[in-house]
């Protein structure tokens, strides 16, 4: 361990805008992690400790791969999103690329870099070693949750019956292919597990982009926002509504879950809507969302309306797929 200043002088240059460019409509989309390449294996989440005027602090990172051996690098101080950090709490970025085996990401001050080799970050001042971060592997504490006596089981990985639309993918997971439940719902509770692709050469909506509509007209969407800063447009967002309290979303390749209370708005005789919706929205066990309004529905399947809709899953465009998708309906 070592004084903070250190590694505040490497974090000092971290913090750049992660463009959302385009992608190359020929780039790369990996669904098999053991295919994907080094840049795959170096890409991830590190986190370790530095020791402060205050005692130990917590730091984290978030390794992401551009694609032909480049990377950024996003520091977090206090501790991984959800695991220490907060919306608002000081994030920094570097970029680094890969050469003979170790990605170098560069301090402001000269004298300061880091390198990624391995399975390891390690800070030095000068050819001092002086903070070593480690990679680690999170797991939300709702994946593979089993669905209750009273839960309609949506999705198990057997068939498509219970989908319009519905393919099999690798004849065990649910594509993202404009997929909605024959079965319409009103007020529920979502337990839904999705993948992201990795994409490395590809950044913003481009890169591994789907969408959770519940009730058919309001969408949390779906993104490889991993590292980004988490608007409404990105993964946890509530589409053109609300961003999450925090960017929950983990590397690509990893199962993801997304625990969802609804409450449908109402709506008079007349047609005339006099409660909004609300919803909470659990994003890998982190709350990201509690009980907010939907004061509108979400472009792009349909509008707001009094009768009950079926779940809705966006074909983007990219190779999204789900598993382990249950509804408990609530009494009205």
């Amino acid at each position: 361990m070592h004084r903070i200043y250190c590694f505040g002088s490497f974090v000092a240059v971290l913090f750049s805008c992660l463009a959302l460019s385009a992608a190359d409509p020929e780039a790369p989309a990996f669904t098999n992690a053991k295919k994907a390449g080094v840049d795959y294996e170096l890409q991830g989440e590190y986190a370790g400790v530095v020791q402060s005027d205050e005692g130990e602090k917590k730091i984290g990172v978030q390794v992401i791969a551009l694609g032909d051996g480049k990377f950024k690098a996003v520091g977090y101080i206090g501790g991984l999103p959800g695991d220490g950090w907060s919306r608002g709490d000081k994030t920094h970025t570097s970029e680094g690329e890969l050469k003979d085996g170790v990605v170098r990401f560069k301090g402001e001050d000269d004298d300061i870099h880091a390198d990624l080799k391995g399975a390891s970050i390690t800070v030095f001042a000068g050819a001092t070693k002086v903070a070593e971060f480690s990679k680690t592997s999170r797991q939300s504490p709702t994946l593979g949750a089993k669905p209750p006596e009273n839960a309609i089981v949506l999705f198990d990985g057997s068939d498509v019956e219970q989908w319009e639309n519905g393919q099999l993918i690798e004849d065990k997971w649910l594509a993202a292919s404009n997929v909605a439940t024959k079965q319409a719902f009103g007020d529920h509770s979502l337990h839904v597990e999705f993948r992201t692709p990795f994409m490395p050469k590809s950044s913003g909506q481009a890169r591994g982009n789907s969408g959770v509509y519940v009730q058919s007209r309001y969408e949390v969407q779906v993104l490889d926002s991993f590292g980004l800063e988490g608007k409404n447009n990105e993964c946890g967002g509530i589409y053109s509504i609300s961003e999450p309290a925090v960017n929950m979303c983990l590397p690509p390749l990893t199962w993801q879950t997304y625990d969802i209370d609804f409450t449908a708005a109402r709506f008079d005789d007349a047609g005339k809507k006099t409660k909004n919706a609300r919803i909470t929205v659990k994003h890998n066990g982190v709350v990201i969302h509690n009980d907010i309004e939907l004061t509108l529905g979400t472009p792009g399947r349909h509008p707001e309306g009094p009768t009950p809709e079926g779940l809705f899953f966006q074909d983007h465009g990219n190779p999204v797929v789900f598993r382990n998708i249950w509804i408990v309906e609530k009494s009205s």
